[in-house]
């Protein structure tokens, strides 16, 4: 859910971030003054003297916010090939791009997945997707949480996420819910 208020939060304690759109990893001091302008999926982005940075779930206490445990996905019955795949894209629509209130999946930034037995209920995942603009810093941090949540489903033991730019990324990718969260419909 969007964190909706922007009521200014002192930084608790030194905390580890990574800044928008270019991807540095920095610290955020104690005692700094921060604006939650967003807070999706498990991460939040802040604004500090102007800037923003994404931080990591682990670390929102930082801001005076709860640490959520990341989910593990156990399945009721067999795991299959079905199941792993639905679970794939059912936990990527928990991943955001920092700047945009929207959903990786619903972005339209997921071009394909793939799911690979390996035999005895384990699986390989290959996930191909894409940015919304080939220079953002982001591109590595949003697949590398896409990685670590679909390496949370039981039954899954690799996981690869490839960035690729073909085909170029446009706003007619984006479902229409999307479309019409950010008005453009």
């Amino acid at each position: 859910m969007m964190y909706l208020k922007s009521e200014e939060i002192e930084v608790l304690r030194d905390c580890p971030a990574t800044t928008i759109p270019y991807g540095s990893p920095v610290t955020i001091e104690k005692g700094c003054v921060a604006v939650i302008t967003q807070k999706l999926g498990s991460s939040v982005t802040v604004m500090v003297q102007g800037n923003l940075y994404r931080v990591e779930g682990q670390d929102v206490d930082a801001f005076g916010l709860e640490v959520q445990e990341e989910e593990r996905h156990i399945p009721e019955g067999p795991v299959t090939q079905e199941y792993i795949e639905k679970m794939a894209w059912e936990v990527m629509t928990s991943c955001f791009d920092p700047e945009i209130p929207v959903d990786i999946v619903n972005l339209g930034l997921i071009y394909g997945c793939d799911v690979i037995p390996l035999g005895d209920e384990r699986f390989r995942v290959e996930v191909r997707m894409t940015l919304t603009a080939p220079g953002c810093g982001m591109g590595t941090i949003i697949a590398e949480e896409a990685r670590s949540k679909i390496l949370n489903i039981h039954g899954v033991e690799e996981v690869v996420v490839d960035l690729v730019w073909d085909p170029p990324w446009s706003r007619e990718m984006m479902s229409e819910s999307a479309r019409l969260q950010l008005g453009m419909l």
